[in-house]
């Protein structure tokens, strides 16, 4: 190939070199932007500990119940516990200390998150010996808290029995640290939820520990809050 047709070759090609270096700057300029978006939007919260349907299902089946709000029967400090199905409304959380009144889902997905509090499956049901797991978005149910402290009572109230308990202390948490939400010997409820601040470390995570202080199982069972 003599100079003139190389030259001639490298003058049509230049304009699609061009643009392909173009391209791949803007796309490498918008990775960041992204990411960064999509970390704030998201809110992951302990992305090991979330869980989900299995894939075998067609899709997510939401249930939710009425949950009794006050029960006048006949209660107990040992009763049956009734394990709820994955993306069951299965208890209410409410803590006068900050007015919150939260429903909570059992099992972690975005879409249950949007409706309320969710527990870890990989955690205990709510009455049960050892360490119940809830987490909810900074800026929708547990936007206050941070505001929680030591001796405020945090109750959850099931079909089959209310359960209070008391906090214990405040945490901070990385959410690759998992101590705080796995298995214990005590019986104890775990919340947390990612700091707040735009500007904030989105590693970190904010939360309470809070120990059983009260178990009233009802003596009759009000709606069904799991499938047999």
């Amino acid at each position: 190939m003599d100079n003139k047709r190389k030259n001639r070759l490298i003058h049509i090609m230049t304009p699609f070199i061009a643009v392909l270096v173009c391209g791949a700057v803007c796309t490498a300029a918008m990775i960041k932007p992204y990411d960064k978006i999509k970390m704030y939007m998201n809110l992951a919260f302990m992305d090991e500990f979330k869980t989900s349907p299995d894939e075998k299902h067609s899709g997510l089946e939401i249930k939710d119940n009425d949950i009794i709000s006050d029960y006048k029967g006949e209660t107990s400090d040992n009763g049956e516990i009734v394990r709820p199905v994955f993306g069951e409304l299965y208890a209410v959380l409410e803590c006068n200390a900050i007015e919150t009144d939260v429903p909570v889902y059992w099992g972690c997905t975005s879409e249950l998150f949007e409706r309320g509090a969710c527990q870890s499956t990989g955690s205990v049901v709510a009455g049960d010996n050892g360490n119940s797991v809830i987490s909810a978005h900074v800026d929708t149910y547990f936007a206050s808290l941070e505001k929680l402290k030591k001796g405020d009572k945090v109750t959850l109230k099931t079909n089959y029995g209310k359960f209070v308990y008391e906090v214990r202390e405040n945490i901070v948490f990385n959410k690759k640290d998992g101590r705080y939400v796995s298995p214990s010997k005590d019986d104890i409820l775990t919340l947390y939820t990612c700091k707040n601040g735009i500007l904030g470390n989105m590693d970190e995570r904010i939360g309470v520990i809070c120990d059983l202080t009260e178990k009233k199982f009802y003596s009759e069972t009000g709606e069904v809050s799991a499938d047999e």
